[in-house]
């Protein structure tokens, strides 16, 4: 492994600047277009972000970050932490990387003609593998810590859906026990599971070789793990557990990852604030907090359309309750008839930055945020604008970090 980038090469690989910004995207999609002529890495890659467009530019914002500042790598390191933990999640492991080369300076040549120069794609493939070595050798001490701690495994294991329990109209959840009856690794909350759906028993369908990330729902234990999941209208894989899988069902899935989780030890009160389904890793966390931190100040604050669409609004109370340090307020934006203050939700309305520092610890508390795209914008943004400093706002993005959510 080079311990550093060539001047030459950090010289070439910034003078591409300017074409990635006009092009990244266009270099992304030929980039993907080449890989997906390999079957078995195109089984890799999880499709609906794909099909969405979010996975290209989310890799030509990457790419082009990393050329902007290949002089100054400690502000991507970051972003090479996420990545590595999503390969993990998918299973992706050093053999594959080279594919990945190939088809990304192949791609840089197709989309810039002449502007790819010799010179120029020797530094890409110099940069490249400069990174490549950098994220293989984190995923393999990301494995190395799995595989030593009881229970847990590399790859992808079979669990068997021990129960399945509708939470609201909309999010249903899932609870997974190994099928070879041993223990599973305690997940740090907030973290998720990638499931494939290539089983035998799915072979069929139309989701065969898909794979997808849930957040999981229940604090960490050793025996089981419990995912929510919102059923998408257009979603194939929500659709597919909400509506075809039942208990007993096997699904497949490779171990916790992510690098969105609370604190071993909380310096300092928590705030956990969701939007929508966003709530799940809150979920976990507040699990948590109500059986390893007693001495902790919480406060869940989430944001639902209605008591229709609202999960685990009944398990969060009781651990609040029990708690006696959490406290829990929901605000309904389109509360239904029946709804009302003070029996299904708080508040009316959605959630503002100056209800967070009038009812939180707003400028000593860590915040831990999940949701939607929107959300995510306003509060990571409105947060860091109103004096919370950045590293006290942890956030998790579902699906590929399309755009950037801080100024």
């Amino acid at each position: 492994m080079a311990t550093a980038l060539s001047a030459d090469t950090i010289a070439h690989v910034k003078a591409t600047v300017p074409a990635l910004a006009a092009h990244g995207e266009a270099i992304t999609l030929a980039m993907y277009a080449r890989l997906f002529q390999d079957d078995h890495i195109k089984a890799l890659f999880n499709h609906a972000n794909q099909t969405t467009g979010a996975q290209p530019k989310a890799l030509a914002g990457a790419i082009l970050a990393y050329a902007q500042n290949i002089d100054n790598l400690g502000v991507v390191l970051p972003v090479v932490e996420r990545i590595a933990h999503k390969h993990v999640g998918y299973h992706i492991l050093a053999e594959h990387y080279p594919f990945v080369a190939t088809a990304l300076l192949g791609a840089i040549k197709d989309v810039l003609g002449d502007v790819a120069t010799d010179e120029i794609l020797a530094a890409w493939g110099e940069a490249y593998w400069f990174l490549a070595d950098i994220l293989i050798a984190r995923e393999v001490e990301i494995r190395t810590r799995i595989e030593a701690i009881e229970g847990g495994w590399t790859g992808w294991r079979d669990f068997v859906v021990a129960e399945k329990i509708r939470e609201s109209a909309v999010i249903t959840s899932f609870v997974l026990r190994p099928q070879d009856g041993g223990a599973v690794i305690p997940h740090k909350p907030g973290q998720y599971l990638t499931f494939r759906f290539d089983a035998a028993d799915l072979a069929q369908s139309s989701l065969g070789g898909e794979k997808r990330n849930y957040s999981i729902s229940a604090g960490p234990n050793d025996k089981t793990y419990r995912i929510s999941v919102k059923r998408e209208d257009l979603g194939a894989a929500s659709r597919y557990l909400h509506d075809k899988i039942r208990v007993g069902d096997v699904l497949q899935a490779t171990p916790p990852a992510g690098d969105f989780f609370l604190a071993d030890r909380p310096a300092r009160p928590v705030v956990l604030l969701s939007g929508g389904v966003g709530l799940t890793p809150m979920v976990s966390m507040v699990e948590h907090i109500a059986q390893a931190h007693p001495d902790l100040e919480a406060h869940f604050v989430h944001g639902a359309l209605n008591s229709g669409v609202h999960a685990l609004d009944g398990h969060v109370r009781s651990l609040a309750k029990d708690h006696g340090g959490v406290s829990v307020t929901t605000f309904y934006s389109h509360p239904l008839e029946d709804d009302r203050i003070g029996e299904t939700h708080d508040v009316d309305g959605f959630i503002t930055l100056d209800w967070l520092a009038a009812n939180t610890p707003f400028l000593e508390a860590d915040f831990y945020l999940c949701g939607p795209m929107p959300f995510l914008k306003a509060f990571v943004t409105g947060l860091a604008g109103a004096g919370v400093p950045a590293d006290r706002i942890h956030y998790e993005v579902f699906g590929p970090t399309a755009e950037a959510i801080a100024a």
